[in-house]
């Protein structure tokens, strides 16, 4: 095993031998692409494929010109917003199975998106399936503790709403409402609500968002036996650092005890934050979204909270997936808090639809597949838009 990382990396490459795995990330894919496609490769995998989904980057031009006599991609997320990502991973498996992308947006991904065509859908189906192999976390960690997931609603107060209004309408500058949003509109802890095990807490004074109940220490330690940090603990994810920046703040004033982890953080902190809250000194870990939804081990968590939506729900299930996988022995809650009569409510809703798209062509997909060449080529041939 060869790490793609340090030193000379040219002459790394040129002392490859048989049987050498090289691994590399996609920063160094991308800056040193034509070293890398220089080689001639037994096999090229791309893990965490999605990171090649946009088609116009120059991380999927560089992958793409990777020479490999076979190819595999993993991901769990192999439709993460539109059938046009699901199109440029199969230009890096199979280039041609799916056609030009302007044919496979006139075939399929209009006709499936924009008017829900089935037909449309069974044929790409039909025409992926043979190169997919699926396997659920239902069927590969089957004794894993249950997952709970709950929306929580909470009301904006006064301020934060007049502010909200103004950014939707564009009534202030963008600076303006920036440094008020920053700086203002979301710095107290939010409006009580109930939740189970008594980990929200009744306030005295009614506020916005930014705290939220679900991180007062109160509620954390509300059990001391279960943790070795006594109570519930915590993964908070923003995909805002600002964000996670005021709710340090508040933690700080309440004394709870916190590891933090951002696209900033280097890897030798990174790795020590990451101790700390597994071996028990910490009872909350923020996290932006977009630098720790991936490759962490967090089973000291048993409560996953999401400060707010993101575009993509299978970017929110892989963060809460930190703490619900192998290690993990107790019941995992996840909270998204959603500010109520907003945008984020619209997120919400759209989070089901790119559920359903990508789970109405991956269902079935956990046994191999065949197709015959004269079925897959009339597949392909095939010319109409789908309407039924």
């Amino acid at each position: 095993m060869k790490e793609y990382r340090n030193g000379d990396r040219k002459k790394l490459l040129e002392e490859l031998g048989p049987f050498d795995v090289v691994t590399a990330s996609y920063g160094l894919l991308q800056h040193d692409g034509a070293l890398l496609e220089s080689v001639g490769w037994h096999t090229v995998v791309l893990d965490e494929a999605q990171a090649i989904k946009n088609s116009g980057t120059k991380r999927s031009a560089a992958a793409m010109k990777l020479r490999g006599d076979f190819r595999v991609i993993t991901t769990g997320t192999p439709v993460e917003n539109n059938l046009g990502e699901l199109w440029n991973l199969f230009r890096f498996l199979n280039p041609g199975l799916l056609g030009s992308l302007d044919g496979f947006t006139r075939r399929f991904a209009v006709p499936i998106e924009k008017y829900g065509n089935k037909g449309a859908a069974a044929r790409l189906k039909k025409l992926v399936r043979p190169f997919l192999l699926r396997r659920t976390k239902d069927q590969v960690l089957s004794e894993l503790p249950p997952k709970t997931e709950i929306v929580l609603r909470v009301e904006m107060t006064r301020e934060e709403r007049a502010v909200y209004e103004a950014v939707r309408k564009g009534g202030y500058g963008q600076d303006r409402v920036r440094r008020r949003r920053a700086g203002q509109a979301f710095r107290g802890p939010c409006r009580a609500h109930e939740a189970p095990e008594g980990l929200l807490q009744p306030l005295s004074r009614p506020s916005g968002k930014g705290g939220t109940p679900l991180l007062q220490a109160r509620g954390l330690r509300r059990d001391p036996g279960r943790t070795p940090g006594g109570g519930h603990r915590c993964l908070v994810f923003s995909q805002f650092v600002d964000h996670l920046s005021i709710i340090r703040e508040y933690l700080d004033g309440l004394g709870v005890s916190y590891a933090y982890l951002d696209g900033s953080t280097p890897s030798r902190e990174r790795e020590r934050q990451i101790a700390s809250f597994q071996g028990g000194e910490k009872e909350c870990f923020l996290i932006s979204l977009r630098a720790g939804g991936t490759g962490l081990n967090l089973t000291a968590a048993d409560y996953v909270i999401h400060m707010d939506p993101w575009w993509n729900p299978a970017v929110e299930d892989q963060a809460s997936d930190r703490a619900h996988r192998i290690g993990q022995e107790r019941p995992v809650t996840v909270y998204r808090i959603v500010a109520k009569d907003t945008v984020e409510e619209k997120i919400v809703d759209l989070h089901g639809i790119k559920r359903e798209l990508a789970e109405s062509l991956l269902e079935g997909a956990e046994g191999a597949a065949r197709i015959s060449l004269e079925e897959m080529a009339a597949l392909i041939r095939d010319d109409r838009t789908g309407e039924e």
